[in-house]
């Protein structure tokens, strides 16, 4: 082979290297976009709960290539525990599903007002109150909670205010009926108490009002009535509503398979 015959090989050799490149730029940029369009997910808990009690959701969505964060909600008030839940979604590059349990559902609706990034909420035996309605008015309005009985003495604080814990005798079944016994010890010993203040507090925003929303709740739960959680759902024109037959306060650690195909459904919504 000559020189020319040289040069010209491998100038054919270049452009055909070129050409598979540019063809192959596409797909590379096709698939960065793909690893990346999945929103991360927040979850929030709520009173006399944990971050742990979203652990069966939690591996369910990172099987489904979900980034998963679990908020420490202090359940110190409304207002204070929004902020905080706040300031952690605007840290957040790339839209968010915000989900809240419980009184968790509270400071989301509270949280998520004046954020852009918030593509959905999600209420897992959550309230989801108007602008000045309160946890514990939205939950006696409606027949069927049994929680103020089955709270122990308050414990009072240095500020004035007073902390509410279960009694954990009752935790089992007023809380987590459908979980099991053992379970629902470690549940009872590692409750988070809520301020009496935080349940009676008056609600300043309701984001489902502008945001999409979707609702799962269990058909026996004892803490929000659910004919309060079906109200609550119609009322925000939930997108999708789930009623987990049997099901108690804690559906997502009894069901969580159930609340995290609902949570997947939200996230993919257009």
């Amino acid at each position: 082979m000559n020189l020319s015959s040289r040069r010209f090989a491998t100038i054919l050799a270049s452009w055909i290297v070129l050409g598979a490149f540019a063809l192959a730029m596409p797909l590379v940029a096709l698939a960065q976009k793909s690893t990346t369009q999945k929103p991360t997910v927040v979850l929030v808990h709520g009173a006399f709960a944990d971050s742990s009690s979203w652990n069966g959701v939690i591996q369910r969505l990172h099987a489904k290539g979900y980034t998963v964060v679990a908020a420490a909600n202090e359940l110190r008030s409304v207002k204070g525990d929004a902020a905080s839940v706040n300031s952690l979604v605007k840290s957040i590059h790339g839209s968010v599903v915000l989900v809240g349990h419980s009184y968790g559902g509270s400071v989301i609706s509270e949280a998520a007002s004046g954020l852009d990034n918030v593509k959905a909420l999600v209420y897992v035996a959550a309230f989801a109150p108007e602008l000045g309605e309160s946890a514990g008015e939205l939950a006696g309005r409606f027949p069927g909670s049994s929680l103020v009985p089955a709270l122990a003495p308050p414990v009072e604080l240095a500020d004035g205010g007073k902390d509410l814990y279960i009694v954990q005798s009752k935790f089992h079944a007023q809380f987590a009926a459908d979980v099991p016994t053992a379970q629902a010890a470690l549940m009872a010993a590692g409750q988070r108490p809520v301020t009496d203040a935080a349940l009676h507090e008056a609600s300043t925003s309701a984001a489902w009002k502008t945001i999409p929303s979707w609702f799962v709740y269990g058909s026996a739960d004892l803490n929000i009535p659910p004919a309060a959680q079906a109200f609550m759902a119609a009322r925000a024109h939930s997108r999708k509503t789930v009623v987990v037959m049997g099901a108690s306060h804690v559906v997502m650690v009894s069901h969580p398979s159930e609340v995290a195909a609902l949570i997947e459904r939200a996230a993919q919504a257009k």
